[in-house]
């Protein structure tokens, strides 16, 4: 490993936090499966509507990443890990990445996987991939031979490895063959220790262990969604409930195994259930809304102020979370490299007088305003509740749109037809930096700017986000961004939420994550 750490350090001078990247393995046991076979059953909180990991920004992670890989993808605490690449040499500007792609892995289809594999991966999601802004940078990609892989870049991004690793909307590596699939048809064959079975609309997602898997023998232990994993369960049945109290029960009577979403209230009822194991990750999500720049009357900045200084946090939150909240005037959280609050001051306002001056001045005459939300995420649809009277006290005409989860998602993705769209940042959040604000950014603009074009100011400082060569200097560039974003009203952070997560106490080697990972958990007899 002395060999990747070598190689990596331009990458690690300029300040990138690249040291996972050559982790070789702590001194602890390699794992091995204590018990195979078995099916486990596992409750989802909402529907998954398509399993094309390029293109959906959803929920479908907690399915597909125990099915595709990535070239790197993020560790535990959210550094970059190499995965699918068996290392990487950076040029010493910055502007060139070589990867050397690992031997011995096949696809679900028995296929070898190459670097013309993983040359085709990448030009899909330049083309159909919902977060292709990280790959703009490049101006040409090659694979030279079999097993190596070159991006070149206009110029130096020291951050390049960061972004790609991000596991948000990640570019899960395909088949060659399967690159040429319109968005939204791609087959489902990747390289992870699952593969897909079948899917029933609304319903469930089976898969199963892929027998052909070899674990990366680097580590020896799981690493976030890399590392030494292994399928220990003949197969997984993921069935889509989004119903809170039907989930709870199926988990109280051993019909599902676990349940990716466990409510405040029946932690507390069942925290002394000896037949249940929950487990917690304290810094979750980032619950967050995002006007439509599009729509009258949000396309209005004054109205889109008004909104702000309405709103009361604690009330929202509190309601959304039943009382498990932080307060949070940042699209970070404490603790984060790139933690700031700047433009926090216009951050949980609760000023009404203030909210009806901004409005008088908009000229706003009582058009609708509508909040799109669901009822598959209680705290979305508990926020947007809450919100809605805070809005109405001040004289704004709202008016809630509630469908379900992947109709509410596609319509946030056009310009009509909404005004305002509640949803969590999860691993967006978590992983920091560029990462957090690329949602409002050049083109993923989920906030929908006119011309699809996001604010000229915010764009300005996200690309020295990008660019900057030293972390104190990205760090600044952040601050810029997040303070343009709160004066614009580009997007609203609520707050942040934890995440409760249950199994039944025969599911042993489970471990909470930004997505449900199935690798290294069995089933005890």
């Amino acid at each position: 490993m002395r060999h990747v750490v070598r190689h990596l350090s331009a990458a690690l001078l300029a300040g990138v936090s690249l040291a996972a990247l050559a982790q070789a393995a702590a001194a602890q046991q390699r794992f091995e499966c204590p018990r195979r076979g078995g099916d486990l059953i596992f409750a989802l909180e909402a529907r998954i509507a398509t399993l094309d990991q390029h293109v959906n920004p959803a929920s479908s992670r907690n399915v597909t990443m125990n099915i595709f890989e990535t070239l790197v993808t993020r560790d535990e605490n959210m550094n970059p890990l190499l995965d699918l690449a068996e290392s990487v040499t950076p040029s010493a500007d910055n502007a060139v990445y070589t990867f050397r792609i690992r031997e011995g892995v096949t696809f679900h289809n028995g296929k070898a996987l190459t670097s013309a594999d993983v040359l085709a991966s990448f030009q899909r999601y330049q083309r159909v991939g919902f977060d292709r802004s990280i790959l703009e940078p490049v101006t040409r990609m090659e694979a030279p031979d079999a097993r190596t892989f070159v991006i070149t870049l206009r110029e130096p991004r020291p951050t390049f490895l960061e972004a790609i690793s991000s596991f948000t909307v990640p570019i899960v590596i395909i088949p060659a063959e399967n690159a040429d699939a319109p968005a939204q048809q791609l087959p489902i064959v990747g390289t992870g220790p699952f593969q897909f079975v079948d899917r029933v609309a609304d319903t469930q997602i089976r898969i199963r262990r892929y027998d052909g898997y070899r674990p990366d023998t680097r580590h020896q232990q799981m690493l976030g969604f890399a590392g030494y994993r292994q399928a220990c369960v003949d197969t997984v049945t993921f069935r889509m409930m989004p119903e809170a109290g039907a989930r709870t029960a199926a988990l109280e009577v051993g019909e599902v195994h676990g349940v990716e979403d466990l409510p405040t209230v029946a932690q507390r009822r069942l925290a002394g259930n000896p037949n249940i194991r929950i487990s917690r990750l304290d810094h979750y999500a980032l619950v967050v809304g995002y006007p439509n720049l599009s729509q009258a009357p949000t396309d209005n900045v004054l109205v889109r102020q008004a909104m702000q200084a309405a709103l009361n946090m604690e009330e929202i939150m509190e309601a959304a979370t039943d009382g498990a909240f932080r307060l949070n005037p940042s699209f970070q959280f404490p603790g984060q490299a790139y933690y700031t609050d700047a433009g926090g001051n216009l951050y949980n306002q609760r000023n009404q007088a203030r909210a009806r001056e901004l409005l008088a001045r908009s000229g706003y005459r009582g058009e609708r305003v509508v909040l799109l939300t669901n009822r598959e995420y209680s705290y979305m649809y508990n926020a947007a509740l809450v919100m809605s009277e805070q809005l109405k006290a001040v004289g704004i005409n709202a008016e809630l749109l509630v469908l379900d989860w992947p109709a509410a998602l596609q319509l946030s993705t056009t310009n009509a037809g909404w005004n305002f769209f509640y949803t969590g940042w999860t691993s967006v959040f978590a992983q920091g930096g560029a990462q957090s604000l690329r949602n409002l950014a050049n083109p993923a603009n989920v906030h929908r700017p006119p011309n699809n074009q996001s604010d000229d100011v915010f764009m300005a400082a996200f690309n020295d986000i990008t660019r900057g060569a030293t972390l104190d200097e990205r760090r600044a560039a952040f601050a810029r961004a997040q303070a343009r974003a709160f004066d614009q009203v580009m997007a609203v952070p609520f707050g942040v939420m934890p995440k409760a997560q249950a199994v039944r106490a025969n599911v042993e080697g489970f471990r909470p994550y930004y997505a449900t990972r199935m690798s290294n958990v069995w089933i005890r007899n």
